[in-house]
């Protein structure tokens, strides 16, 4: 029996459902993010208040530089899954593109962006 070069359709749509899941909760997770960066929503004083207390806004522009590292990784994720939804439209997913083999299903459920194999990823990060 040969080794298999893609993914069936029926395989492929399933990996297609759950991207599109990862997609809409990583939108909406991104969407909460940018309300508290923009202060959407709030009726709060924060912004009238003295400005006296130093290591409050410290702390305050700290937690939104976090916040604003967390919304732009998780902008560049839902990138990967967007395009990995384009590798699945081209029947392309799932095959790592070193080295041309499939992906094992368990990494591509837990990883679903991956365009890595294991072996390849660890090959890239030993030379790195």
């Amino acid at each position: 029996m040969s080794e298999k070069n893609r993914y069936t359709d029926e395989e492929l749509e399933v990996f297609k459902k759950l991207i599109m899941e990862k997609i809409e909760l990583a939108k909406r997770e991104y969407d909460q993010m940018m309300d508290v960066l923009m202060n959407r929503g709030g009726n709060g004083v924060d912004d009238t208040q003295p400005t006296y207390k130093i290591l409050e806004e410290g702390s305050a522009t700290q937690t939104k530089e976090e916040l604003t590292t967390m919304a732009v990784r998780q902008q560049k994720f839902i990138q990967g899954l967007q395009a990995a939804l384009v590798r699945i439209e081209n029947k392309t997913y799932g095959v790592c593109r070193v080295t041309g083999k499939l992906i094992p299903k368990e990494r591509l459920m837990a990883v679903p962006h991956a365009t890595l194999s294991i072996e390849a990823k660890q090959m890239k990060d030993r030379k790195d």
